[in-house]
């Protein structure tokens, strides 16, 4: 599983890294339609040198190979029509380049370093992104839902010597608090009324929708498209954006402004195709100032004082104060959504799970400790003051049944899976077009059907 997770990391990062000048480009691999030239491959090499990546043999074996997994998946994605929602490639790609500027130091930085416009940098990694997440939810779909007893989990473990039982890594589980700023009036007034003029210059033929959108919009990976996203059902899209966009009847009229955790939009309808739409947007983002964090700051920093003096306790101001409505409900606990960790749908995070800014926070705390009010960029790519508890902590040890039940049942979920997905691979082989240039074939590959005699 790791090895078909690296290819999409891979292909995710192979526009970081230009193929040398002296290298000459020829097709080694084709899988159905789609070639892989050498330097694709000499690309992905590059990129996990500088990285400091270990590869386990040839890589001009384990690459390519790994490649032409991917287009199996993607292959069979096209046929299958599946999609990810635009909105979770724009939340993907926003999340790395946050990463990025806050491991070089700022915009600036980031943009000497790959010597590209930050902009430029988001719309090449929208489509990496974009390939990277079809290819999971892809292999979700091959796989289904795995469903294992307790039995099984426990016979699994008992199988295993008191050496070969993995090690379960420190783990935490934090509570948080969080305040938006308040957004003035004049800022919110002054976006509605250049989307109220974008609508008229759209409605009078002074411009295009898409014209528009491409100057304006404030989503990076439908702007460049024109503000298009592509076919997509009712469940992919905000759901305020969804009640507007499917009751539009046809392009020629222009939405009513709509809010939506991202910002304000409005919206043109560009074909139905029954429980699909395919539609353009224009999104407008109100700006937060250095003024109006200050005064989110300092609300929070009564709601600290407040605690720390014992007049409410955590539980309760995450309830009734707390702007993040995901844990809100839940005292404030955080719950890992991350589907490839094994703490996945469980309060229980490794450190490099958590945002950065809560990692940071909570790596030097106690059990019971409250930090102080911290700057922190939401996955909405919104910026909010935060205070988190961390509620515990259980440090790195052996795997046991009592303690690392669902740990280990992931653990044999993911045994499952990769058997499952590595059959599928298999089957696939047989069944499509694969040729494999002289010089690239003597190679001990993992899946050997590759090479057909």
């Amino acid at each position: 599983m790791k090895r078909i997770l690296l290819a999409c990391l891979l292909m995710s990062c192979s526009w970081l890294l230009k193929a040398q000048d002296n290298v000459i480009d020829e097709i080694v691999w084709v899988v159905g339609d789609d070639a892989i030239l050498r330097s694709d491959v000499e690309d992905q090499r590059l990129y996990l040198l500088n990285a400091g990546e270990r590869l386990e043999g040839d890589p001009y074996c384990f690459i390519p190979e790994q490649m032409a997994i991917q287009k199996l998946y993607l292959n069979q994605a096209k046929i299958d029509s599946v999609e990810v929602p635009e909105s979770q490639v724009i939340q993907s790609v926003d999340q790395w380049i946050n990463s990025v500027i806050g491991q070089i130091g700022s915009k600036e930085k980031v943009e000497e370093y790959f010597n590209k416009k930050l902009s430029q940098i988001k719309d090449e990694k929208i489509e990496m992104v974009r390939e990277q997440q079809i290819v999971e939810e892809m292999q979700r779909k091959l796989v289904g839902e795995i469903k294992l007893t307790p039995s099984e989990v426990r016979k699994y473990y008992n199988q295993l010597s008191q050496d070969s039982l993995p090690n379960i890594p420190m783990t935490v589980e934090v509570q948080i608090i969080t305040i938006e700023p308040k957004i003035p009036f004049e800022e919110t007034d002054a976006i509605k009324a250049r989307l109220r003029q974008f609508t008229e210059d759209i409605n009078s033929g002074k411009y295009e929708f898409s014209t528009l959108a491409r100057l304006y919009s404030e989503d990076p990976g439908s702007a460049m498209r024109g503000g298009e996203l592509g076919f997509m059902s009712k469940s992919m899209l905000e759901p305020a954006f969804a009640n507007v966009a499917f009751n539009l009847k046809d392009s020629k009229h222009i939405s009513q402004i709509v809010e939506t955790e991202y910002g304000f939009h409005i919206i043109q309808l560009i074909e139905k195709r029954g429980d699909r739409i395919n539609c353009r947007h224009i999104l407008l983002k109100p700006e937060v100032s250095e003024k109006e964090l200050t005064e989110a700051t300092a609300r929070m920093d009564s709601i600290y004082n407040n605690l720390m003096e014992n007049k409410f306790t955590f539980d309760e101001a995450a309830t009734f104060l707390s702007y993040d409505k995901d844990t809100r409900n839940n005292k404030g606990l955080m719950v890992n959504s991350n589907y490839q960790s094994s703490n996945s749908g469980t309060p229980r995070f490794e450190l490099h799970e958590l945002p950065q800014e809560v990692g940071k926070v909570v790596y030097d705390m106690k059990i019971g400790d409250i930090s102080k009010p911290f700057r922190m960029t939401t996955d909405k790519q919104k910026e909010v003051i935060a205070i988190v508890k961390l509620r515990a902590r259980t440090e790195a040890h052996k795997a046991n049944l009592s303690d690392d039940y669902q740990a280990l049942k992931t653990i044999v979920e993911n045994k499952k899976r990769e058997e499952l997905l590595n059959d599928w691979i298999r089957k696939q082989q047989k069944s499509t077009y694969v040729r494999i240039s002289e010089g690239w074939r003597n190679c001990d590959f993992r899946f050997p059907d590759w090479v057909k005699e």
